[in-house]
């Protein structure tokens, strides 16, 4: 029997968390990975550009015979899940629903944290996901833009990382939260010095790690799980020169990446692009 892989995608590296949970919960199953590397940050952008890019994205993913999507960036999350379930078929998840459900879930005084880029926060997706949960948790939220570049640069245990940590983070801890969202998929990368600046009292939720296990329990409902005994193929794809995100790529999957492929997702014609596509070969 032939399985189909998951597809995942992001505008860029970030994603990468998402993925490396994915393979440490499903080590079994395949999947395809696609940055935008060409148009990142998503953060910036109108909703409708962010909608557009996430459609081509999902065409350009269901053409590979995806049985699942996980759209691993915050901001397409935030604007163009809605429109993505409606237009496509497979079960669709996001990484801001299984975040939000997990703080709900382990809050005690119900003072919520929640960090992201700009773009995250300014739409209050997370604060508006973890209401509908529960309307009495109060959600204190943070954009703290300087993480991503902390992130990419490896700088995640310096000086210069705990400073600008220790800065944002400090309206939270006045605030109290006991739990505090990683509303990012840059963040898990920070997770370590993020948590000794916020203390032992609180409860640290990691997207990408609630992403994968919420990916399981689909995939395992719907008895499309591949056999424990299968061992996963990993394929991944970007919109600009590969150097780049391998570089950075390996970094946040944590192991070698392989093979990465550019493509056009301008260019409908997919297939016929398959002959011409860029190779770049990780060191």
């Amino acid at each position: 029997m032939a399985w189909k892989a998951i597809g995942v995608f992001d505008s860029g590296v970030g994603g990468l968390t998402v993925l490396k949970e994915i393979m440490k919960v499903l080590p079994q199953e395949d999947t395809i990975y696609l940055g935008d590397t060409a148009r990142v940050p998503y953060g910036t952008k109108s909703p409708e550009t962010v909608v557009r890019y996430s459609r081509q994205i999902t065409s350009f993913l269901v053409s590979r015979d995806i049985k699942m999507l996980v759209v691993a960036c915050n901001t397409a999350s935030a604007v163009s899940l809605t429109a993505l379930k409606k237009e496509f078929s497979i079960p669709i998840v996001g990484v801001i629903e299984p975040g939000a459900r997990r703080a709900a879930a382990v809050t005690r005084s119900g003072k919520v944290g929640v960090i992201g880029t700009a773009g995250t926060i300014k739409s209050s997706a997370y604060a508006k996901a973890i209401k509908r949960i529960n309307p009495g948790i109060e959600v204190v939220t943070r954009a703290c833009p300087l993480f991503v570049p902390l992130a990419e640069e490896g700088w995640i245990d310096n000086e210069i990382a705990r400073l600008t940590a220790q800065t944002y983070l400090k309206g939270l801890k006045e605030e109290s939260v006991d739990t505090l969202v990683l509303g990012c998929t840059h963040y898990p990368i920070l997770k370590g010095i993020i948590a000794e600046v916020m203390g032992d009292g609180v409860t640290l939720v990691d997207s990408a790690e609630e992403t994968a296990f919420t990916v399981a329990e689909i995939l395992g409902k719907k008895s499309l799980l591949r056999p424990t005994s299968e061992k996963g193929n990993h394929h991944f794809f970007v919109t600009d020169v590969p150097a780049g995100f391998i570089r950075v790529g390996s970094r946040f999957l944590g192991e070698r990446l392989g093979d990465v492929y550019q493509v056009n997702l301008d260019d409908e014609a997919h297939e016929e692009e398959q002959a011409g596509e860029d190779k770049q070969t990780a060191p």
